[in-house]
C-alpha cells in the first residue's frame, strides 16, 4: 500500500470519526415530535366535540384596583367623576408598587372594608362584584349628577405569571378581565420543546389557601376543568421534561469528552499531513 493511500485511508477514518460524534451529540438532546403535540388523547375522529369549563367572571377583592370612567352629554360634569391623568397608584394599600410596573396604574385601591372612595358618591361597597355589577350601581347613581351618563369599570389588578419552559416568562396583565390556560400559554409565546404538556401546574388562591392543580395538555378533557380559565394572580408553572434533564446532563458529561476527542482528531490531522 502507498503512503499516499493509507494517509487517504486515515484521513477518512478521522472524517468519520468526526462525523459520529457529531451525531452522538445530536441524539443526545433529542425530543420526540410525538411529545410535543397537545390534545393527542381522545376520540381518533374528524369532528368532535366537547364542553367547555363555565366561563369565568372575576369579582372584587380587597386590594384590587379599579379603574372607572365616566363620561356624559357634559365632558365638563363629567371630568369631576374622574381621576386625573397624571394620577398614579401609589396609595399603597399592601401593593408592592416598586415589584413590577405593572403596578402603576391609574385606579381607585378596594380598601380593607371592601369599599372605594369615589367623588361626590363617598364610599362605594365593591368586593364580591362584578365589574358590571359595579357599573350598573354607579350609573345609576349618577343619574342625579349627570344627563345620560356611561361608565366603564375594569379591574386593572388582574395578572397572571407564566414560569418554567416557555419561550417567555413574564407577568402579565389582562385587560379583558378573563383568559385561559391556553391563552396564557400563546402570550408566553408557548412551550419550549423541553416543557412537560402533561404535567403543568395551576397555583391559585383562593379564601387565603393556596390549591395546587395539575394539567395533562396532551388530554381534550382539560378544556372541562376549572382551571381552564385563570383566576387573578393565577401561576403558571411548566415543568422540564427528562429531555431537559439529559440535555444538561449531557452538557456536564459530554462537553468534555467532545473537547477531549477534538483535540485527538486535531493531534491525529496534524500528523496526517505531516
Amino acid at each position: 500500500m502507498s503512503t499516499r493511500s493509507f494517509r487517504q485511508d486515515r484521513v477518512t477514518i478521522v472524517k468519520n470519526l468526526s462525523s459520529l460524534l457529531v451525531l452522538a451529540c445530536l441524539l443526545s438532546s433529542c425530543v420526540s415530535s410525538k411529545n410535543l403535540a397537545l390534545f393527542q388523547e381522545g376520540p381518533n375522529t374528524t369532528i368532535d366535540s366537547l364542553s367547555i369549563a363555565k366561563q369565568y367572571t372575576p369579582t372584587v377583592q380587597i386590594g384590587d384596583v379599579l379603574s372607572i370612567t365616566v363620561t356624559s352629554l357634559n365632558p365638563e360634569a363629567s371630568a369631576v367623576f374622574n381621576l386625573p391623568e397624571s394620577q398614579a397608584l401609589i396609595q399603597g394599600q399592601g401593593l408592592n408598587a416598586s415589584a413590577n410596573p405593572l403596578a402603576y396604574q391609574p385606579g381607585y385601591v378596594v380598601n380593607k372594608d371592601g369599599s372605594i372612595d369615589f367623588p361626590m358618591l363617598g364610599k362605594i361597597p365593591v368586593t364580591g362584584k362584578s365589574s358590571t355589577e359595579i357599573n350598573a350601581f354607579i350609573k345609576d347613581k349618577l343619574k342625579a349628577y349627570l344627563k345620560e351618563p356611561s361608565v366603564n369599570v375594569r379591574n386593572v389588578n388582574f395578572r397572571i405569571s407564566v414560569l418554567g419552559e416557555v419561550n417567555h416568562p413574564s407577568l402579565f396583565l389582562i385587560n379583558n378581565e378573563q383568559v385561559t390556560l391556553l391563552q396564557a400559554l400563546s402570550m408566553a409565546n408557548d412551550l419550549t420543546i423541553y416543557g412537560k404538556r402533561e404535567n403543568v401546574l395551576i397555583i391559585r388562591e383562593e379564601n387565603g389557601k393556596k390549591t395546587f392543580a395539575r394539567i395533562n395538555l396532551n388530554r381534550r378533557d382539560f378544556f372541562s376543568s376549572p382551571y381552564y380559565y385563570l383566576h387573578p394572580n393565577d401561576v403558571v408553572y411548566v415543568e422540564p421534561n427528562q429531555a431537559r434533564a439529559a440535555a444538561t446532563d449531557n452538557t456536564y458529561r459530554v462537553v468534555p469528552i467532545v473537547i477531549s476527542a477534538v483535540s485527538a482528531v486535531l493531534v491525529l490531522v496534524s500528523v496526517i499531513i505531516r
